[in-house]
């Protein structure tokens, strides 16, 4: 199935350009270029050792920042081609739009916050990942960064918010009041897919959850799973399960495709301007998975990132990161060079955090073992 939003989609050729003029590739386009330097980047290979939910310790086989990033662009691509979008923008954002995590997920991300704010100042992981991508990555002589269209950079800024102008000054170049094209529209509800599916698989693979409690807390999955049931009777158990992740990953997806056909078709627009002056975003899910989904994120949060075990590791692992602040914070100089050479010019306090939200899960807790002694000392 394929249907015709091309008239919606962004046209590569009308792309504003880098920061840095560039000859165009020879047989490849601009977000296709995008994606690439993204895939190469030193940033998006460290998500390969940053927290999806669950601590490595418990299993090697859940998910981790890395792997969820590509489920969340197979998600992305696949609705960018049924609604005919353009796909290597969409990939371009998807592979990008977790990249400024800091270690330990969210919460990793909740400590630095805390600890920018005692200078008055804050830590977002969307603002870092821009950062990070003109500024901090270094692979080309030409530029810093890896000097991204502004597309890619616009969509890293609002794939998952709108913002008005000057509600954050730093992006006030990303035509703030507008929104973004439909390609990154798709990011944020694609995401949700990918982590709610996973965190349910990667919970019930850890003993955390029973199946006749999703099935009671979220009735539309208990449906899907009484199919899977009847239809694969001689599967085992824990195969009817996998099958029926599978039936709620489609079942969602599609239910994205057909949302977003209905919103367009409602909204009436009919051109790239339309959708950025469109009152309010068009990618969106069916009514009846909007709920499906609403009851399932409550599920998780009571059961699965709340419970002991994940509090718990959550608690160990991210409280290193105020007692590592502080530690450079006593004394910027012990620094890394290439953070302490830029002391006169950038405050203490954001070099700090930018070196700790680079860092892996692995790294920051060697270097705390290394100054503090045990992990959770």
């Amino acid at each position: 199935m394929k249907l015709s939003f091309r008239n919606l989609r962004f046209p590569v050729e009308q792309a504003r350009g880098r920061r840095y003029p560039e000859p165009p590739h020879p047989y490849r386009n601009e977000f296709q270029r995008d994606r690439d330097r993204i895939v190469h980047a030193r940033a998006f290979r460290r998500l390969e050792n940053k927290t999806q939910v669950f601590p490595p310790g418990v299993s090697d086989h859940f998910r981790n920042r890395l792997t969820h990033t590509i489920e969340v662009a197979q998600i992305a691509r696949t609705v960018a081609m049924v609604l005919d979008l353009d796909e290597d923008l969409t990939e371009a954002l998807a592979l990008s739009h977790d990249i400024g995590h800091p270690p330990f997920a969210h919460a990793g991300e909740k400590e630095l916050d805390q600890e920018m704010a005692r200078f008055g100042d804050r830590f977002d992981h969307n603002l870092h990942a821009l950062r990070i991508v003109e500024q901090f990555e270094r692979r080309y002589a030409r530029f810093p960064g890896l000097n991204l269209t502004f597309e890619v950079r616009e969509g890293m800024a609002k794939h998952s918010r709108d913002f008005e102008p000057g509600e954050f000054p730093e992006l006030d170049e990303y035509l703030p009041g507008l929104r973004p094209p439909l390609e990154a529209q798709i990011i944020d509800p694609a995401d949700e897919i990918a982590y709610n599916t996973a965190d349910l698989d990667d919970a019930y693979s850890a003993n955390l959850i029973s199946l006749d409690e999703v099935c009671h807390a979220v009735p539309a999955y208990g449906e899907l799973l009484e199919t899977i049931q009847t239809q694969y009777c001689g599967a085992s158990i824990q195969v009817q399960f996998r099958e029926s992740i599978r039936s709620l990953i489609d079942w969602l997806v599609s239910g994205l495709i057909e949302g977003t056909v209905q919103a367009v078709k409602a909204s009436g627009v009919s051109s790239l301007d339309d959708i950025r002056r469109c009152p309010r975003r068009l990618v969106r899910l069916t009514e009846e998975r909007e709920r499906a989904t609403v009851a399932l994120k409550k599920y998780l949060l009571r059961n699965v990132y709340q419970s002991e075990v994940v509090r718990a590791e959550r608690e160990r692992t991210a409280g290193m990161i105020p007692r590592l602040f502080r530690y450079y914070m006593e004394d910027p100089t012990r620094l890394p060079v290439a953070y302490a050479e830029q002391l006169e010019e950038v405050p203490a306090h954001r070099l700090v955090c930018d070196y700790l939200a680079g860092m892996t899960d692995g790294y920051l807790i060697r270097i705390h073992e290394q100054l503090f002694g045990g992990q959770g000392s």
